[in-house]
């Protein structure tokens, strides 16, 4: 579909919410056939900035003017682009894993991914400018060679990084990476956690060392706290001055099925003095018992039971990923009335008794140092599963949650909730009613984004996949959606 041919759909939905009406505005993303060598890792996320929205698939990134919805290049980018330009050759290869944000507190776009097979870097451009279209927009770029640090197991084999998490914090560039053992099916060992320089890379200047640690300092064994995710920055109010960045990750359970504990974890980083640096953690943070989505207890690795229509034919059944956190952990401070923090974060759980059974969404709002604040389900009430989630919040306290949601007899869609922090009931939106089912992979998503608009800090957008019909065979045919909505009591 062409720059001519975007679709815009205006969904005025009902709402509970005082009985007002909201608009849920959405249009296309990028497809499979636009990307190439595309794969079912879609991994989309994106970030919306001043003028533009910029969206990520699988390699390759694409922005979107905010009231047209016209695309900003005449093709997607190659995620190798901004560093091959600046001789950065180490960060090409194709590789997908990036993750988009928009830095709130400096007016500008960073990309963060992961690149390699056998020898591995961590990839960062941030841009000159806010404004995509501009002249003088350009990407700085920068890398880290990970091998000195991954670590190897017992076989001598290098720790393979993956799933890695990029934040915005104001002392740093905060990313989180598992280790997996390649020799045990990629199973999760460990973490590395980085923090770069940001100051640095702001000013286009040469950036100081990244500063890294592992967890456990030992990595061999299952890690079942894996997949942090690194506090990243909402609304125009800085953290105070001198805290540490948070991160925050499930705790699977190692026996039974039941967790009652996530876990939470602080970098305080001290540039000037390296040796002073400090990774903390994990502390337990109790939460309501859980168990996550698709869990089987002889096969905790096996996160794939989410039915499509086609299930009971093919078998086949959709990865909920329910096995960690989503992103983002969204940071917000309020000033007004009172001075407070909060951090957001969602999950995939099981709904319901029995191995396997429906999934549902379940959110958790922290408070400084880690505390529950509030926490919620969104189930919906019927007989769907609704799985990888992201959320965030606007000035006013407003939270927003977007998801898939399948079933027996619902082809993978698009939808939303919101509820007004803390104890508000949810109110479900359709953004997109899916066309097809996914037969060829149980692979989806990996995740998705919300994020909130950095103009009127209350319109939230939100990009996940979709099929407008069935993919057969080894096909590769998704399509992509990019919606916004703004809650009338934001102003």
């Amino acid at each position: 579909m062409n720059a001519l041919t975007i679709l815009l759909s205006w969904l005025a939905l009902a709402s509970a919410l005082t009985g007002a009406q909201i608009d849920v505005r959405s249009f296309e993303g990028l497809d499979a056939s636009k990307v190439g060598n595309a794969r079912f890792d879609v991994d989309p996320n994106g970030a919306v900035g001043t003028k533009q929205y910029l969206e990520w698939v699988n390699s390759a990134f694409q922005g979107y003017d905010k009231k047209t919805f016209a695309p900003v290049y005449a093709a997607p980018v190659s995620g190798d682009a901004p560093f091959v330009r600046n001789g950065v050759l180490q960060c090409s290869g194709s590789e997908g894993d990036g993750v988009i944000l928009f830095d709130r507190l400096a007016s500008r776009w960073v990309i963060g991914r992961r690149v390699g097979k056998n020898s591995f870097h961590y990839c960062i451009a941030v841009s000159s400018t806010d404004d995509l279209k501009a002249r003088s927009f350009a990407w700085r770029t920068y890398q880290l060679d990970l091998d000195p640090l991954l670590g190897r197991n017992s076989q001598g084999h290098i720790f393979v990084p993956d799933y890695p998490k990029i934040a915005t914090w104001p002392d740093g560039y905060y990313v989180s990476l598992n280790l997996t053992d390649p020799d045990k099916f990629y199973r999760e060992v460990g973490v590395l956690v980085c923090a770069f320089d940001r100051t640095n890379m702001l000013a286009n200047a040469a950036a100081r060392t990244p500063q890294c640690f592992h967890y456990p300092a030992t990595p061999g064994a299952l890690f079942p706290g894996h997949s942090l995710l690194p506090a990243d920055i909402d609304g125009n109010n800085a953290p105070p001055p001198g805290e540490a960045e948070a991160f925050v990750s499930i705790e699977n359970p190692e026996s039974g099925s039941v967790s009652r504990a996530l876990n939470w974890w602080t970098l305080h980083i001290d540039w000037a003095a390296p040796a002073q640096s400090k990774f903390g953690g994990p502390v337990s943070v109790q939460v309501n018992a859980y168990t996550p989505a698709c869990y089987a207890e002889k096969n905790p690795a096996d996160t794939a039971c989410v039915p499509e229509p086609s299930s009971n034919t093919t078998h086949s059944f959709l990865d909920s990923v329910g096995d960690r956190l989503m992103q983002r952990l969204a940071y917000r401070r309020f000033l007004n009335p009172a001075e407070r923090e909060s951090y957001l974060v969602a999950q995939t759980v099981q709904i319901g008794n029995g191995e396997r059974s429906r999934t549902g969404i379940r959110w958790y709002e922290f408070g400084s140092g880690g505390h529950v604040a509030a926490s919620g389900t969104i189930d919906g009430g019927d007989s769907n599963h609704r799985f990888m989630p992201s959320m965030a919040q606007d000035k006013t306290g407003n939270a927003a949650v977007g998801y898939s949601v399948s079933g027996a007899s619902l082809h993978p869609s698009i939808r939303a909730s919101h509820v007004q922090l803390p104890g508000g009931s949810p109110t479900e939106l359709n953004i997109l009613a899916g066309g097809g089912d996914q037969q060829g992979s149980s692979h989806w998503g990996d995740y998705t984004s919300m994020t909130v608009d950095p103009v009127d800090d209350c319109t939230v957008w939100y990009v996940n996949q979709y099929y407008d019909r069935n993919q057969t065979g080894k096909g590769v045919d998704w399509r992509t959606r990019i919606a916004n909505f703004k809650l009338l009591t934001c102003h």
